[in-house]
């Protein structure tokens, strides 16, 4: 482990950015497919990225992001111009996986969360999709993180 990515409780950062991306490509699958989130896990976990991904966190965030869905999505809606379903899927994926971390994943700082989706969003979404998410983040930070927002 490269000591520049790792915390001092040994996380390995880029092995959890990682996790993200394949979690984002993961949850997209997920949406457009109709499979089972167990069988999105398996077929993932046999590529050959994810033998350098943080396979736990991988799966925490998919296994969470299915069973919390409907919360995720009632904690975005009201910082949306649109309703949920209208968001592209990228970005909807991206928005999901992040709303899992803000709101469960508070070893996670807001700042980390919303420039991990941020930086995943340029890479797989469309052109400008990065500043509605960055957008809809922040106005989710503030409302679920909001000490932690303030300091």
């Amino acid at each position: 482990m490269n000591e520049r990515h790792a915390r001092p409780d040994g996380v390995d950062l880029a092995a959890r950015s990682r996790a993200r991306r394949r979690a984002l490509q993961a949850t997209y699958a997920w949406q457009v497919s109709g499979t089972s989130m167990r069988g999105i896990i398996e077929q993932f976990k046999h590529e050959q990225e994810m033998e350098v991904a943080d396979l736990a966190y991988f799966e925490d965030l998919l296994v969470n992001i299915e069973q919390h869905c409907d919360e995720l999505d009632a904690a975005i809606s009201p910082h949306l111009d649109r309703s949920i379903a209208s968001v592209d899927p990228i970005e909807r994926a991206v928005l999901r996986l992040a709303a899992y971390e803000l709101i469960h994943r508070l070893d996670v700082p807001y700042r980390v969360v919303i420039n991990e989706a941020i930086e995943t969003t340029k890479r797989f979404g469309a052109d400008f999709g990065h500043t509605y998410v960055n957008g809809v983040l922040d106005k989710l930070a503030r409302a679920v993180r909001g000490s932690e927002y303030r300091r």
